[in-house]
């Protein structure tokens, strides 16, 4: 749906009739295309993003000059003449921030690890594709264009994923605050919070998504028509996708785009709450048996 000149067969005015087009004309498991190399990208990625981030949180809170360090310490002192809220408050909102900080940080690791499946993916999803194979895919771009063309979006995936990372985490904190003020496990409020700030984050980045897929797949029909050679680097791809379909052309798939982030960020963050009230749990029982 994010192409910027489909063929005339392959032109949806919404998610459903894509789905159903696209089944009925390419067969029932042609939504799945991609599937294979998606899950494994998306290990090393999330393994490498996880680990980066959990390393630098604790860095962070852990060195006595960074500002959680530095909070924590004025709470404590005797003639801290703060009320209570407001140091709490304040506590929570500089480990916020150092929690951000090393989100956006892991993020570099984790589209390193992700960028080339992406391109992998999204041009074996493409209409028409002359691939059918994950390694047809990928000797075909290796020999063609060169190892650089695995990483040529990855300036963009990252100017995309920093803000969604950023609106993502501040719109799951803010509703947090209002459905589980008390910061326990609540699979609910995870699971609602989550979906929120996922439908939240991808609107809102989805002229940097639309530029991506320009990037990923070098659509052949947008270069004849507007350009020659490659779209390289994220302000050829926003002069090209405004050239061919205006602005409306930046909005393009950002129906699809919320319906597949609603899910996944909805699980996403239910895991991880779950994962980490277990292990949570199973420390404090640990350490009051001993």
């Amino acid at each position: 749906m994010q192409s910027l000149q489909p063929d005339p067969a392959a032109r949806y005015r919404n998610v459903l009739e894509a789905l159903w087009r696209i089944i009925r004309t390419e067969g029932l498991w042609r939504p799945m295309r991609g599937l294979n190399v998606t899950a494994t990208g998306a290990g090393p990625a999330h393994a490498l993003y996880f680990a980066c981030y959990e390393k630098l949180k604790k860095t962070l809170s852990d060195d006595p000059n960074s500002p959680e360090a530095v909070c924590v310490e004025n709470m404590t002192k005797p003639h801290d003449k703060m009320n209570g809220g407001g140091a709490k408050e304040l506590h929570e909102e500089t480990r916020r921030l150092c929690g951000s900080a090393a989100g956006c940080v892991a993020t570099l690791l984790h589209d390193a690890a992700m960028n080339p499946a992406e391109v992998v993916k999204q041009r074996m999803q493409m209409y028409n594709s002359p691939y059918h194979r994950v390694t047809d895919c990928v000797r075909a771009v290796w020999q063609n264009e060169g190892a650089g063309a695995f990483y040529r979006s990855y300036t963009t995936q990252l100017t995309m994923n920093v803000p969604f990372q950023a609106i993502h985490f501040m719109t799951y904190e803010f509703l947090q605050e209002h459905f589980n003020p008390q910061r326990r496990y609540n699979p609910s409020s995870h699971v609602l919070s989550g979906a929120c700030a996922g439908a939240v984050a991808a609107a809102a980045t989805t002229p940097l998504d639309v530029c991506k897929t320009l990037l990923n797949t070098q659509e052949s029909l947008a270069l004849n028509s507007h350009i020659t050679g490659h779209i390289t680097g994220m302000a050829s791809a926003f002069r090209t996708v405004y050239q061919v379909g205006g602005v409306t052309a930046y909005f393009r798939g950002v129906q699809a785009r919320v319906i597949y982030q609603i899910p996944s960020t909805a699980i996403a963050w239910s895991v991880y709450e779950f994962f980490k009230y277990l292990i949570t749990k199973r420390q404090e029982e640990w350490r009051a048996g001993k």
